[in-house]
């Protein structure tokens, strides 16, 4: 099934949900399941030290919990607002998880990740206790930020930036979801990229 296809599956089930079908939540997470894991998968990325310490299977069950709870009182008006919605709370799950885990008093800023034969780490060779390795402090703080920024956008550049980047939409699929012109996506696009490079001071992701 195409994503355009399934489109048109969820709007089925917003349509349900709206009219009190007990079940449209449900549906709705069950036909989106395997890409909103293939979403979080992608976000997980950004978190490299987030992943140390959680599974993409229990963040996307975590994610979709929360989805869940949120369709209880916010119902999308079609599918592009449901995949706003589902990485919007992708995103603050992440966001969640990185306090969690790295806020000053977080288990993951405290971990010794130690060399047992040498007692120290290739981040820190005098063998003090070091922060976990695998990325860097700065890296996550960077994701963070950036993650941080692109839910302040302006509601259509976040819009277009969700079905692009997050949702891995083609331009021509966003235009046809959103009923504009390709050059409008573009245009978007380009001015999304540009609030998020001034708000990050240059330091943008590769996107």
């Amino acid at each position: 099934m195409t994503k355009v296809n399934q489109s048109a599956e969820i709007e089925g089930w917003i349509g349900r949900l709206k009219n009190g079908d007990l079940k449209a939540r449900e549906q709705l997470i069950n036909c989106t399941c395997e890409r909103l894991t293939s979403l979080t998968r992608k976000m997980l990325k950004d978190f490299g030290r987030v992943k140390r310490w959680e599974q993409t299977d229990d963040v996307t069950q975590n994610s979709i919990m929360r989805l869940y709870r949120t369709l209880a009182d916010v119902h999308p008006a079609n599918a592009v607002e449901f995949y706003r919605l589902a990485a919007m709370n992708i995103r603050r799950e992440l966001l969640d998880l990185a306090k969690h885990y790295f806020g000053p008093n977080g288990l993951g800023a405290n971990y010794a990740s130690v060399d047992l034969a040498t007692g120290k780490s290739a981040n820190n060779p005098d063998g003090n206790i070091p922060l976990a390795n695998e990325d860097s402090p700065d890296q996550l703080e960077a994701w963070t930020t950036f993650h941080q920024q692109v839910e302040k956008l302006p509601d259509e550049e976040k819009e277009i930036f969700d079905l692009l980047w997050y949702q891995e939409l083609s331009q021509a699929d966003v235009a046809e979801l959103l009923n504009i012109s390709t050059r409008t996506v573009k245009r978007r696009w380009a001015s999304a990229r540009l609030m998020l490079h001034e708000a990050l001071g240059g330091l943008l992701p590769d996107i």
